[in-house]
């Protein structure tokens, strides 16, 4: 029967609350005391409070004996006690009885609204009370399991009593826990849950402080910030001594920069609840630290850490809190030791799950750019690790051009690709493409860093100098969990060796990593579509115009692809060049007839297939082709045949995953992208959001919106990113998300048509297609 004396408590507490003139305890601090011997005295010194109540209730039967005394602890004198023998059906007349009781005799004169919001009674049903306040307990000991069954009876208590506010209101609560990623359906419905039935309890009581203090949390989640803002100040007024109230009103001033009032907040809320809840530090201590005032959160949060060892609050977020402050304060070796300490609790920590850890935000993001720059500092990575594959995994970092003339840049970059190339045709490595790596030229690495990033074990680096008809190459391969060479050579040798070179180098990594190839695997690695060293240069420069993707350096391109095919007519990869470059025209829009653009790009394409049949990326560029040009089962047919080919083709692989999101083929497509995306982890926006609208086809909105966002924030200026995400946010509901990002559509192309969009667009399916646009216009595009 421990839920009745609970309850008993927990009501005379919410009751004597509402009351301004009073300061009453939080039940979570006066609880630490149930079932322990304690001295009055001792309660008034820990607690800080003058008078002290305490009783004791009895069930039996339908009777209930509850006895009651209020003492002045400074003294030792009662001031009144009684003892009440009742129906148990009269509980809730007795608890406002005892309540009114204690007001008289602190003789508080109470103004007359508060009269009313004291002697409101939440239920006169017993049974939806007795759930409601077994659903409290439950919800307390925080788990998946016991939020759902307290959702249970949260659920039961108000299908007894509709009007039940308390109960109303803790249902509202198991909905906001429930947001955690694996706990409820989705975090957006389950903010949106709880923003229904805050506002069905506002429409049953106005004057409720917990329902305008949830409501404000609610607002804050979903970056409303002047109406949370606005709510929990209403909630301050009707419940002054509340002490959730406060402090989640000053998590709202702290998210809007409004630090110092967020400061007072959380101290007011620890005067009123002496027995805080450790979380309360993590606020007070984060508004020290954005006001500058490093020593006071170092304080505040060396607390949390030691609440944390007590089991009270995650040890890895204080350690997180700690490396942040003293990265900024300028103590880089405590930052340093803290942040080891949070990837020693979890290995896969990233600066990109801080952001996930306060789902609500800054207003301001330069408030979370000044904290990921802290804790790059103090040594936390960029992004998690990613898993390592079955087979040997390999990047191939962009070789540095040494020769000091930046023009000869599509030299090493050339060398770096054919070697990539090389290595990406056997099936026994994993291979990353060639985009990700490129991010990394230029910059000084480590390769643990690059195998961390990367998801791989070995990485092979090295230099590139050329000058008068000669080339001086080194390289080395290491493994990047260990930092141990593995093989290392220097190359001096004419140019017009360099292709048996690149197969030299790429044997010799093959060999030091223990693999045996077929004689067939062999034929494909060593592969070579010209021995013309002249021809083969103009296509490496010709290649790294194309990937400008603008349309100057597409017409530069094509100029020095076509020299290159006069100079060696059997070049496939020149015919594969040229053909993108046609395509190219396409999606810039610079060619007066799409239609014969792709009639080009298909012919050029099967004369690359023509003189190499091997050559993988000719069958991707078809098959993207054949989707444009609405003949799926042909595109999809010819994107197998890439991937077959190059099965560590990300590029292929993800032509074809875009190939089988327009055929109406999602899940499949999924499959296919997610494949691309592990070859190509810092993968182009075209990537992410064509995996985005498989997510969305599929109804998986949450999934759609989270790719369509990884999309905008690598490709900013895509436009159909942005199209992709104004839609996705549309789809679920989000319409003002999703009119920011149609505004955004409009300022990168003041003339984006959605009509025009969609008949360009190469969607099988027309339903799905109709349904893309309707999202749009109701994004606010026309």
């Amino acid at each position: 029967q421990d839920y009745i004396a609970d309850g008993i408590s927990e009501n005379i507490i919410s009751a004597l609350s509402k009351i301004s003139e009073m300061f009453v305890i939080a039940s979570n601090s006066t609880f630490t005391y149930k079932d322990k011997p304690v001295k009055i005295q001792q309660v008034s010194e820990e607690l800080g409070v003058r008078y002290v109540l305490e009783g004791s209730a009895q069930k039996i039967g339908n009777r209930v004996r509850i006895t009651a005394q209020l003492i002045d602890a400074t003294t030792g004198y009662h001031l009144w006690s009684e003892k009440y023998d009742r129906d148990f059906k009269d509980l809730f007349a007795l608890q406002d009885e005892i309540a009114h009781k204690i007001i008289v005799e602190l003789q508080v004169k109470l103004t007359e609204g508060e009269q009313a919001r004291i002697s409101h009674k939440s239920t006169t049903n017993l049974e939806a009370w007795s759930y409601a306040v077994r659903g409290l307990k439950l919800f307390e000991r925080s788990s998946k399991e016991n939020n759902a069954k307290a959702m249970e009876f949260f659920e039961r208590a108000v299908e007894l009593d509709p009007n039940y506010v308390w109960a109303w209101v803790r249902l509202a609560w198991t909905h906001i826990v429930a947001r955690r990623p694996g706990w409820g359906q989705s975090p957006t419905e389950s903010i949106k849950m709880a923003e229904e039935i805050s506002k069905k309890v506002l429409s049953l009581d106005e004057s409720d402080s917990d329902v305008h203090a949830l409501l404000g949390l609610v607002y804050l989640l979903q970056r409303r910030y002047e109406m949370a803002i606005a709510e929990g100040e209403k909630s301050l007024i009707l419940g002054p001594t509340n002490a959730q109230a406060h402090v989640l009103l000053a998590v709202s001033m702290y998210a809007v920069g409004r630090f110092d009032e967020a400061i007072q907040l959380v101290k007011k809320a620890m005067r009123l609840h002496p027995y805080y809840p450790a979380y309360y530090l993590q606020w007070l201590g984060g508004a020290y630290r954005m006001k500058g005032r490093y020593e006071e959160a170092l304080t505040v949060y060396k607390q949390l850490l030691d609440r944390s060892q007590k089991g009270e609050f995650q040890s890895l977020r204080a350690h997180l809190f700690l490396a942040d402050v003293y990265a900024e304060y300028g103590s880089e070796e405590e930052a340093r030791i803290h942040a080891a300490k949070v990837l020693e609790i979890r290995p896969g920590f990233s600066l990109e799950a801080v952001s996930k850890i306060s789902s609500y935000g800054y207003k301001d993001q330069a408030h979370l750019e000044r904290r990921l720059n802290a804790l790059r500092k103090a040594g936390i990575p960029e992004t998690p690790p990613l898993p390592l594959p079955a087979k040997p995994s390999i990047a191939v970092l962009p070789f540095v051009n040494m020769s000091g003339d930046p023009e000869q840049e599509y030299f090493s970059d050339g060398l770096t690709e054919e070697i990539i190339t090389a290595l990406s045709k056997t099936p026994k490595l994993f291979v990353i493409a060639r985009n990700s790596i490129s991010t990394y030229k230029g910059k000084p690495v480590k390769v643990q860093q690059v195998g961390r990033e990367l998801g791989v074990k070995f990485v092979l680096e090295g230099s590139v100098r050329k000058s008068e008809g000669k080339v001086r190459i080194t390289a080395q391969l290491v493994d990047a969990q260990t930092g141990h060479h593995l093989w290392a050579e220097r190359y001096d040798r004419d140019l017009k060796d360099i292709f048996a070179l690149q197969d030299e180098i790429t044997m010799n990594v093959i060999k030091a990593l223990e693999l045996k190839l077929t004689d067939g695997e062999q034929a494909l690695v060593y592969g070579r579509g010209t021995n013309n060293l002249e021809a083969y240069l103009k296509a490496m420069q010709a290649r790294g115009h194309a990937r400008r993707q603008n349309p100057e350096n597409n017409l530069k391109a094509r100029r020095l692809i076509e020299e290159a095919i006069a100079l060696d007519p059997n070049y496939s990869v020149s015919y594969y060049v040229l053909g993108v470059t046609h395509l190219m025209d396409v999606w810039l829009g610079t060619t007066k007839s799409p239609r014969d653009s792709l009639r080009k790009a298909a012919e050029l394409s099967l004369k690359a297939i023509a003189r190499d049949e091997s050559f993988g990326p000719a069958y991707a560029l078809l098959g993207n082709i054949y989707i444009l040009k609405r003949d799926y089962e042909k595109g999809i047919s010819e994107g197998r045949k890439a991937v077959e080919l190059e099965p560590n083709g990300a590029d292929s692989l993800a032509w074809l995953g875009m190939g089988l999101f327009f055929a109406d083929r999602p899940a499949e497509a999924i499959q296919v992208l997610k494949k691309a995306i592990r070859l190509n982890p810092i993968a182009p926006g075209w990537y992410l959001h064509n995996l985005a609208g498989a997510y969305r086809d599929l109804g998986q909105y949450e999934e759609a919106i989270a790719w369509a966002e990884k999309a905008v924030e690598r490709h900013p200026k895509s436009v159909i990113s942005h199209v992709v995400l104004a839609a996705c946010y549309s789809y679920a509901g989000r319409l003002e998300d999703a009119r920011v990002e149609a505004t955004e559509v409009l300022r990168l192309n003041p003339n984006f048509s959605v009509e025009r969009f969609a008949k360009t667009s190469p969607k099988k399916n027309p339903i799905q297609k109709k349904r893309f646009s309707e999202a749009l216009l109701k994004a606010g595009l026309k």
